[in-house]
């Protein structure tokens, strides 16, 4: 296995705190750590993924992989993920590269998101639970071969589309939270400020009234 397609998800915009870091930062680990070595490419999906990569050498150059990736979530829909994961899975195909892996922040709920490593080619065999056998004979209509050709690229695209739902979800819950945390933080800075003023007001106001004070005596001396 030399040659190694990571895609890492982000968003298009910022604002929404560890949400795109955390991804460019576990790509970055995948290539100088598991992939080290390797010959790996990087296909961005979102503007600050690809604002990163692309001063790499790793960005992604002159192949059939899908182009403009970016505006993908400008009206994110299954036929625009469909129609991305069909060429990556033609890419893989062709033989370009021998593994591809997805880097995406899996939605967990408006505060919390998980930074996922998903092997997407080629397919993991399942594992049967241990202990557990089945001996039952499936009649197949219209055939085995037929339905697996058509079965596993649809289960590879909703599984592509299935990622970037999860990120476009993410996103909005990671910025939401920024966004609340910074309000809370400006509640505070606010609160110093009135706090910091008002003292030197008061500070102010005193002095003037000790130089007046200090003047009437003088004028009776």
């Amino acid at each position: 296995m030399n040659n190694v397609l990571l895609i890492p998800i982000t968003s298009n915009r910022g604002l929404c705190g560890a949400f795109n870091s955390n991804v460019i930062k576990r790509t970055f680990n995948l290539i100088n750590n598991e992939y080290k070595g390797k010959n790996v490419t990087v296909l961005t999906f979102g503007k600050k993924a690809e604002d990163t990569f692309r001063k790499t050498e790793y960005f992604i150059k002159g192949t059939l992989l899908p182009r403009h990736t970016n505006e993908i979530f400008d009206d994110l829909n299954f036929d625009a993920a469909a129609t991305a994961a069909h060429k990556i899975m033609g890419a893989f195909k062709a033989k370009q590269f021998d593994k591809v892996v997805l880097v995406y922040n899996s939605f967990r709920n408006a505060a919390n998101q998980e930074v996922m490593t998903e092997q997407f080619l080629p397919i993991k065999p399942m594992v049967a639970e241990s202990g557990k056998t089945t001996e039952t004979d499936y009649i197949f209509e219209p055939g085995k071969e037929e339905i697996v050709s058509d079965l596993i690229p649809k289960s590879l695209k909703t599984q592509f589309f299935k990622a970037l739902l999860d990120s476009f979800a993410g996103e909005h819950g990671a910025r939401m939270t920024a966004m609340h945390k910074a309000t809370d933080n400006a509640g505070e800075m606010l609160k110093e400020l009135k706090l910091t003023y008002n003292k030197a007001r008061q500070a102010a106001i005193t002095t003037e009234i000790l130089e007046i004070v200090g003047g009437a005596e003088a004028l009776k001396n």
